[in-house]
């Protein structure tokens, strides 16, 4: 299998949630390696590098795990 990098970008009520280290969680036990960071006031950018599946296993844990406090998930 060959690796890939995404970049994801959550909106909705996703700052002053715990996201970013809720992610990091979700994430401790696939071989991802990225970052997490806000942008602006309602978004947050998620850059991750891995297995295909690995990272579409952390993008649905994020999903839901945040559930309405997530409006949209562009990929």
């Amino acid at each position: 299998m060959s690796k890939v990098a995404r970049k994801v970008l959550f909106s909705g009520h996703v700052q002053g949630v715990g996201f970013r280290m809720t992610a990091v969680h979700l994430a401790h036990d696939l071989p991802l390696v990225g970052t997490v960071r806000n942008l602006g006031e309602s978004q947050v950018e998620l850059v991750v590098g891995g297995e295909l599946r690995d990272i579409d296993t952390l993008v649905e844990r994020l999903r839901e795990h945040f559930g309405t406090f997530i409006r949209t998930v562009d990929e």
